[in-house]
């Protein structure tokens, strides 16, 4: 069979949600800012606010994001798992940044 050869088995790493939880209410937050920012939109609020509001969401989404990847890795560590991808685990966390 062609490409056999670099047959590769998917990982996956499944997460505690209750070690998410931080993550999980700052993205709740950041739903409920997109939200004000949507309706700051419809109803033609000064640029300045609305722009100031998109960037506290954009930050709330990257700790989230951050604070994922840190979750996912701490477990991946504690599990001492030998078929670890470290270049994955830096792709996904310089997907971020």
């Amino acid at each position: 069979m062609a490409g056999a050869d670099h047959y590769t088995q998917e990982r996956t790493v499944q997460l505690d949600p209750q070690d998410l939880t931080p993550a999980i209410n700052r993205l709740k937050r950041a739903q409920g800012q997109l939200g004000a920012v949507i309706r700051m939109l419809e109803e033609s609020r000064d640029c300045k606010d609305v722009v100031t509001q998109l960037s506290a969401v954009s930050r709330a989404l990257d700790k989230a994001g951050f604070s994922i990847i840190a979750t996912g890795l701490d477990q991946c560590l504690r599990q001492e798992d030998p078929s670890l991808d470290k270049a994955e685990l830096e792709k996904m966390f310089l997907s971020l940044a």
